[in-house]
């Protein structure tokens, strides 16, 4: 198939003449006169766009034409319409969550070759930004804010040294990747990663887990047990909630961070390990040594390259771009052809103070996808507040509009301020004045890499 290729669902009453000009003016048109057709066709070719031309008299407002829309995920579909059709309110729906545009029958052929044309630029930049690496995702992190461009520095710093790391930060602000950007970046990156949440595992066997245990230690101990501390020798261990460790364990562990050595329960020879521990935790550890939780000696034998991963709600300049990531993920794993966010939503989501973090953010949009009956997702998806009743005033609202306006442009468009500043139809140096003052930031090196 050629790369104009252009799959004509014929509904309505178009006439060769319509078909022969697109053709003339470079389209190789792939005709369907049913819906049913269509689907074959679509599942078999690759098309770029589709026309649907349609008359009012058909009855194609139902479930089959919905079905054939949203499974030509990466089309962009446009529409030649008899206008009473818009009359009808399922029809309009269907225009504005799946179709690129439309115009009223009959329609001009040079008309609608130039609105095929934007379609077709259109569904390539969906393409290939699908296809090329988030612009700010490394480490498994997503954002490129000062507070994310601070965090890959210190992970970069730390991963090079072999010191035990402590990674403060509140609960779904995403600490076990910063400890997996640590271990990925060190010279342990070919061993193993073990993760361990120590608030999750029993008091009873947690020792028995850390550090295993010999055949017969212990009643129902019938064969002898590698630790998890062993299985990470050569690797990195991740003690993730290690405030949540009981004293005694605490103790234990104190004494492989000192000696690099292990004792089984119930051994009477200790075993050699060499793994990295880095250890995570929500709580202040320095205040729970003081109230007498936490081992003083073991804190500071962690605490030799602290960093700290920020809570969402001070990068907030990074909400767009991570929506946009999850649901390109979560709308994947569903199989649904929502594709984006309704501006309200997106201000929604500026607007909202993210005490879950970054895995509350996710848990929305997994929510949204599945929610949302139409293309783009609207803020009642999210289960978040519309914008009008989440501001405070219309200052409010106009400074919010604003910054998700650029936010949402930049995001879309790869963060190229040359294309987002004439979506935009400002001057380049108004949007790095508007950027300033939003506090949203760009890396340096796109902003040297656009420096005329």
């Amino acid at each position: 198939m050629s790369s104009r290729s252009l799959l004509c669902v014929n509904l309505g009453s178009a006439t060769s003449s319509l078909i022969g000009a697109l053709s003339r003016a470079g389209w190789e048109v792939v005709e369907a006169g049913d819906l049913a057709e269509a689907a074959r066709l679509q599942a078999h070719l690759s098309f770029t766009v589709s026309l649907l031309l349609i008359d009012a008299g058909r009855p194609a407002l139902d479930a089959e034409l919905d079905a054939c829309v949203r499974a030509s995920r990466g089309t962009e579909w446009v529409a030649v319409c008899d206008g009473r059709l818009l009359d009808s309110p399922v029809f309009r729906d269907l225009l504005l969550s799946f179709f690129f545009c439309y115009l009223p029958a009959p329609a001009d052929p040079q008309a609608l070759d130039l609105l095929l044309r934007h379609a077709y630029q259109l569904a390539l930049l969906r393409r290939q930004h699908g296809r090329k690496e988030l612009l700010g995702e490394s480490e498994g992190m997503v954002g490129q804010g000062p507070a994310m461009q601070r965090l890959r520095e210190q992970i970069r710093k730390v991963a090079s040294n072999g010191a035990p790391v402590l990674i403060g930060g509140e609960s779904g602000s995403g600490k076990e990747l910063a400890a997996q950007g640590i271990h990925r970046r060190s010279r342990r990156a070919a061993g193993p990663f073990i993760a361990v949440n120590c608030g999750a595992i029993s008091p009873l066997l947690i020792h028995s887990e850390l550090f295993g245990h010999e055949r017969g230690a212990f009643t129902g101990a019938s064969s002898q047990h590698s630790g998890l501390i062993e299985a990470a020798h050569g690797g990195t261990i991740f003690l993730d909630e290690i405030g949540d460790l009981p004293l005694e364990l605490q103790t234990s562990l104190l004494r492989f961070l000192q000696e690099k050595t292990i004792t089984r329960v119930g051994a009477v020879r200790s075993i050699a390990v060499d793994a990295r521990v880095v250890a995570a935790s929500h709580v202040d550890l320095a205040e729970a040594v003081a109230k007498g939780r936490f081992r003083e000696d073991l804190y500071y034998r962690l605490n030799v390259l602290p960093i700290e991963v920020p809570p969402l709600r001070d990068r907030m300049e990074d909400v767009p771009m991570l929506a946009e990531y999850f649901l390109r993920g979560c709308a994947h794993e569903a199989g649904t052809r929502v594709d984006g966010f309704r501006r309200q939503a997106m201000a929604a989501l500026l607007a909202h103070d993210w005490p879950g973090n970054v895995r509350e953010l996710h848990n929305r949009v997994r929510r949204a996808v599945v929610m949302a009956d139409q293309r783009l997702i609207g803020a009642a998806d999210l289960g978040l507040a519309p914008p009008e009743r989440a501001w405070g005033g219309l200052d409010a609202a106009r400074t919010a509009a604003e910054r998700d306006a650029i936010s949402v442009t930049l995001s879309r468009v790869g963060r190229n301020i040359t294309i987002a500043a004439r979506e935009l139809g400002v001057s380049r140096m108004t949007l790095y004045r508007l950027m300033d003052k939003h506090h949203i930031v760009e890396s340096r090196d796109a902003r040297e890499s656009l420096s005329p």
